[in-house]
């Protein structure tokens, strides 16, 4: 290798023009003082004792100043390169972290101009739902994302769903409702197509969009985890309440796991309306405190506003009241609560052990 390609090679990592002179000079010597890798390298003294201090912070040299007079020993090039190397390995994590935070962040917001792409991004979003999903659609198109809708649910995702543009119901589409979502409601005008998808993605179209396809008007489709929330919000605070609502899934099976925390709520409201009272095991962190929290006990209250008749004191209020095994009064609520006593990240929720062992003896006096 030629010197001017191997000055350029070491000045790729960071080496000044001076310094890569001088480690040169070292190589050459071995082991030298000073004086010597100054007057080699055309340099003073003095910078040379600069220089070499920051050489061996980087693993280049080592300054021996033990002795008198100081000399300065450039590292086995085998071991520089793997110091090297070490170092490039240990940054890529880092590099790759943010590269992709910047794909991500490039991504988050898609400008869609037809219907047909609407569509194509709904059902998308639907068939990679795992938790949640709020979605309004007109009862035209409804047909055209009923079998997302429907895998969804099947797949234990809490569907809230919105048919607007119904002025026919129940006729036209109400035989396309079953299994669709937990809760459906309808609205007779028009509103627009909005969906979120596990409170990280969704879509925003106007009524236009979908309606004619000569408008100039445009969808948003975005993947903004600050977004997200604020359209469930906007969702549930200003379209849900003036819907009426036309179905009600049946309550899941239970023991049940959710990490979602309003398909618990919902889970257990339909079981105390039912007249049960649904056994709950508790995990997250004591508001208050903010320290981890653990209980379990009996659902005696929920505060909701996603199944008639809706109980919450403002649109986003979802909680439960648990009597807990040591007899104390506990409020849980979901992500980021505040009022309640405790933020649950995952809940179960079982049969109270009271009706299990009535239902146990109905069944063995049956069998006497």
């Amino acid at each position: 290798m030629d010197d001017r390609t191997l000055n350029d090679l070491l000045r790729r990592f960071g080496l000044s023009d001076k310094e890569v002179d001088t480690y040169l000079s070292l190589l050459e010597h071995g082991e030298a003082k000073a004086s010597t890798v100054a007057d080699a390298a055309g340099v003073s003294k003095r910078y040379v004792y600069s220089v070499s201090e920051s050489l061996a912070e980087r693993g280049f040299v080592e300054v021996n100043d033990h002795v008198v007079p100081t000399t300065i020993r450039a590292n086995p090039p085998d071991e520089v390169i793997n110091r090297l190397r070490s170092d490039v390995d240990a940054i890529r994590p880092g590099l790759e972290e943010r590269f992709s935070r910047a794909e991500r962040q490039t991504e988050q917001f898609e400008v869609i101009k037809s219907r047909v792409t609407v569509i194509k991004r709904i059902r998308s979003l639907l068939a990679g739902a795992e938790d949640e999903v709020a979605l309004s659609i007109t009862a035209e198109h409804l047909a055209e994302i009923r079998d997302s809708l429907v895998e969804a649910v099947d797949r234990g995702v809490l569907v809230l769903l919105i048919v607007s543009d119904a002025s026919e119901v129940p006729g036209g589409f109400a035989g396309e409702l079953d299994g669709v979502a937990s809760v459906v409601r309808t609205w007779s005008e028009a509103m627009p197509t909005l969906l979120t998808v596990d409170s990280a993605a969704g879509v925003v179209a106007p009524p236009e969009l979908l309606r004619r396809s000569n408008t100039d008007r445009q969808a948003i489709h975005f993947s903004q985890e600050q977004l997200a929330p604020v359209i469930v919000g906007s969702f549930l605070g200003n379209y849900w309440p003036a819907a009426n609502e036309l179905a009600t899934a049946p309550p899941a099976s239970l023991p049940v796991e959710y990490a979602n925390f309003r398909h618990t709520v919902f889970q257990t409201t339909l079981r105390l309306r039912a007249g049960e009272t649904p056994h709950v095991t508790v995990g997250g962190r004591w508001t208050d405190a903010d320290e981890p929290a653990e209980i379990s006990g009996r659902v005696v209250e929920s505060k909701q506003g996603m199944v008639e008749p809706t109980n919450n004191e403002f649109p986003v209020q979802h909680s439960l009241v648990v009597e807990t095994d040591d007899g104390e009064t506990v409020t849980v609520g979901g992500q980021g609560a505040f009022v309640e006593d405790i933020e649950a990240d995952l809940v179960r929720i079982e049969a109270d052990g009271e009706d299990s062992e009535e239902t146990d003896g109905t069944d063995e006096a049956d069998d006497e």
